[in-house]
């Protein structure tokens, strides 16, 4: 079996009810998102938080501006993964001047378990980043969410001729 591990996208204040950018099915994906976490954790599959802050010298972005309650990674995410290291990131594509792939990279990782907030834009971008190219990639759908059921839906069709598509359970099964 490759060697994995699971990164998650974005599970930021922002995206959920009390946030700045409240998207649909949040509570579900969060809970999903730490079952996939603790099954990650069971077989020591490493787990990778990204965290996306806003570029401050484009000016205030709507939301996940430094400084702001928004911006924080969830706290049952947190709580989930709280020794799992952090990638900041200010593009859609994780791997964009970041130091995702040197991380993948030091842990020798073959397969990458993706999952997150937005389906339709971070998810995607980093499923089909160049950088991604050299590793197996698969998106956890029942750990992402965008605005709306639809755009989710439509996502992950679009994905689905480039990257695997499954369910947690079964992307961390033995």
């Amino acid at each position: 079996m490759p060697k994995q591990a699971l990164i998650v996208i974005d599970l930021q204040n922002d995206y959920f009810p009390e946030g700045k950018f409240p998207l649909w099915n949040t509570e579900e994906t969060l809970t999903n998102s730490e079952a996939a976490i603790a099954l990650a954790k069971a077989r020591e599959v490493p787990v990778i938080l990204v965290q996306h802050v806003a570029d401050a010298s484009k000016g205030i972005a709507p939301f996940f501006n430094a400084g702001t309650e928004g911006v924080e990674i969830h706290p049952r995410l947190r709580a989930a993964a709280p020794d799992a290291p952090v990638v900041i990131k200010r593009f859609a594509d994780s791997f964009h001047q970041t130091t995702l792939d040197a991380e993948l990279s030091r842990l020798g990782i073959e397969e990458i378990l993706l999952c997150g907030m937005m389906t339709q834009n971070c998810v995607t971008h980093t499923a089909l980043s160049k950088a991604a190219e050299k590793y197996s990639v698969k998106v956890l759908t029942d750990c992402c969410t965008t605005v709306s059921q639809m755009i989710h839906l439509i996502a992950l069709n679009a994905l689905s001729i480039r990257v695997g598509l499954l369910e947690a359970k079964l992307a961390l099964a033995d």
